[in-house]
């Protein structure tokens, strides 16, 4: 049996390229109105801006623990 290696379709990379560079220049453009005119912003600028910099943080916080192992794994038993 001949196993097929995953490849990503080129539509579905640029989908989710096109994704991300769309949501970035929003990120930034509410982080910079924030910056620059603060009393012109409203909830839609705080809103993008907060949960882009949650997004940046949450691959650091759902990570799995590499710990020390337990068991036979670590060489004990």
């Amino acid at each position: 049996m001949v196993r097929r290696r995953w490849t990503a379709r080129p539509v579905a990379v640029f989908g989710l390229v096109l994704t991300g560079l769309v949501g970035g220049a929003l990120w930034w453009w509410a982080v910079l109105r924030l910056a620059l005119v603060p009393e012109r912003t409203g909830l839609l600028e705080g809103i993008l801006a907060a949960g882009g910099w949650g997004l940046g943080l949450l691959p650091v916080h759902v990570t799995p623990h590499r710990g020390p192992r337990r068991g036979a794994a670590a060489g004990r038993g």
